[in-house]
């Protein structure tokens, strides 16, 4: 078996830009969600005339669809991700914004009559209704409510009820419905997730910096090398992500107050 300082050095030298986890092939393994995000996301942009993909990260998804509409934008703020979905997106005719993901989003009312977004850091609804035009769907795959907290707690300690709660799919169905969409389709799973070494957990933390926040290898060594000892004498580290597929409508006069 590899050494602590072995696979550390390995997991800090590895490059977390884009949204592209198969350095963790072997390492690492996440259930997916059974109705298939990306197959379903691609048909409904197969039908579309003018998509949107919010916070497309590294653009990995959105170039993986077979079939796009002719004007097809994507958002995103992070500068090495804006790099990478331009070298990516770029040649399949799709226009990359950076956007700062605060609103307003850089696009005029009614511009889309598809809205998609997978695992959104933030979901302005007010404004994925805006840019729809009427009848137009959003369809996203977005992260749940205490999403992989076995690891986070092992850092954190234990959340309370307010932490583990956010990004319920009932809070995001009531967002949706006040901001005037109709939420059509709604399904959560919770996906076991295995760590099979410490350079997998370190990665984890490096890419997904929201999991613990200013995570670094000198501030949590002395968790990491009791982590490492505990993988190496049981086995993997298994902890659970949540997500939840949501579809929405947009009908204009159904804001609520």
């Amino acid at each position: 078996m590899r050494g602590f300082d072995d696979l550390v050095a390995e997991a800090v030298a590895a490059p977390v830009e884009g949204w592209d986890f198969s350095w963790l092939d072997g390492r690492a393994t996440e259930e997916r969600p059974s109705w298939r995000y990306a197959e379903a996301m691609g048909r409904r942009m197969a039908d579309a005339t003018a998509a949107l993909d919010i916070q497309t990260g590294g653009g990995e998804v959105l170039a993986g669809v077979a079939t796009l509409p002719t004007l097809t934008a994507a958002t995103e703020s992070w500068p090495p991700n804006i790099a990478r979905a331009t070298e990516l997106l770029h040649p399949r005719g799709v226009a990359v914004v950076v956007d700062e993901d605060e609103p307003p989003l850089p696009f005029a009312d009614g511009a889309f009559d598809l809205v998609v977004s997978r695992h959104p850091v933030t979901t302005w609804w007010t404004e994925i209704a805006r840019v729809l035009c009427p009848g137009g769907t959003y369809f996203a795959q977005h992260v749940g409510p205490a999403s992989v907290f076995e690891l986070v707690e092992y850092f954190l300690g234990p959340q309370p009820l307010e932490v583990r709660r956010r990004r319920h799919p009932d809070d995001a169905k009531a967002a949706a419905e006040a901001a005037g969409l109709e939420v059509v389709d709604l399904r959560f799973e919770s996906l076991r997730t295995e760590f099979y070494d410490i350079g997998a957990v370190i990665y984890f933390l490096r890419k997904v910096i929201w999991m613990v926040p200013g995570f670094t290898v000198e501030k949590y060594r002395p968790q990491l090398e009791a982590l490492h000892e505990r993988i190496q004498r049981v086995g993997p580290f298994v902890a659970h992500s949540t997500r939840f597929l949501v579809e929405a409508r947009h009908f204009p006069g159904k804001v609520r107050d």
